[in-house]
């Protein structure tokens, strides 16, 4: 049975995430009309729920929402289409997008000014791509391989690469080298962010020391499957998780250090179970892995004080 746990530091919340999440906090608490929010403010059932439970009305099409209602665009970010529409129909739009997303988004746009065929490196359908793609349907391929890359037609324009910011550093690596070998012009942007690369560094080192780690967050969350793909390629079991309900502990067999770690949109509340479950069964060091400590803070959304004026 294990005897020690690996806590992973930094986990959980990053910087993004706790903007998106205080900004729909505050709406809720500041507002008496209901409050719509586009698509999962975050990729956490827990966390989502939480919302719902509290009246925030979900939607995945923004004509969901009635005209001239408060509606909050989750931290993922939007197609420009889309706030178009909200303008249009005069919806009161709080912007939660992370601005690391942002960032994508702005280097995006400014590619298809300059013309300028843009490569967006990540998981079609996410809902970050999506957002990002939109900047420029007709002059962006979404890869998430090293196939995928020679499967695109020799683009006439010179190209420009961008990459979703919840990716494996290590397979984006793969599908970036493919597209320098085939491009060698091509003029590349790595916009994985640090809440990200954090979080799998801690999970590479914790798989050094640990027969078993354990990552807390949901099936649709890209930065938490990644941390249990980063775990399994370093030879060491991995199991995703919602919280404690999800455990088998036959999982533990065998398992004298366990990792525990969790993705960027969970919160500490859905470890602490888990860590006391662990004492309960014989635990007896809980060891910090730390690679860095993080000091990134968002301001909230200006649009939030601008409503509520």
């Amino acid at each position: 049975m294990p005897r020690t746990l690996l806590l992973a530091e930094p986990r959980g919340f990053c910087a993004g995430v706790v903007r998106a999440i205080d900004a729909l906090d505050r709406l809720l608490s500041q507002v008496d009309e209901p409050v719509y929010v586009f698509h999962e403010i975050v990729h956490n059932r827990y966390v989502v729920d939480g919302f719902k439970s509290r009246g925030a009305v979900f939607i995945d099409d923004i004509s969901e929402a009635p005209d001239g209602a408060f509606v909050v665009f989750s931290a993922h970010g939007v197609d420009p289409a889309i706030i178009k529409n909200a303008e249009q129909r005069e919806l009161k739009v709080i912007d939660a997008t992370c601005p690391l997303v942002t960032k994508v988004h702005l280097e995006a746009r400014k590619a298809a000014k300059d013309g300028y065929k843009i490569l967006l490196v990540g998981h079609d359908g996410h809902d970050e791509v999506q957002g990002t793609k939109g900047e420029a349907p007709d002059k962006t391929s979404v890869v998430d391989s090293a196939q995928d890359v020679l499967a695109i037609s020799d683009p006439e324009a010179p190209v420009f690469v961008v990459t979703q910011t919840t990716l494996s550093v290590e397979d984006t690596l793969g599908t970036i080298e493919a597209i320098k070998d085939r491009f060698p012009d091509a003029e590349i942007r790595n916009d994985i962010c640090y809440a990200t690369t954090n979080r799998q560094q801690a999970v590479k080192e914790m798989a050094e020391r640990a027969d078993l780690v354990i990552v807390v967050g949901s099936t649709n969350s890209s930065n938490s499957v990644r941390l249990v793909e980063v775990a399994k390629s370093m030879g060491v079991r991995a199991q995703l998780v919602d919280g404690l309900n999800d455990i088998d502990p036959a999982w533990y067999a065998d398992a004298e250090t366990v990792g525990l770690t969790a993705g960027a949109s969970v919160p500490d509340e859905l470890l602490d179970p888990i860590i006391e479950d662990l004492k309960m069964r014989g635990v007896i060091n809980i060891e910090p892995v730390v690679v860095a400590e993080e000091t990134v803070e968002f301001r909230l959304p200006l649009e939030l004080s601008e409503n509520m004026e």
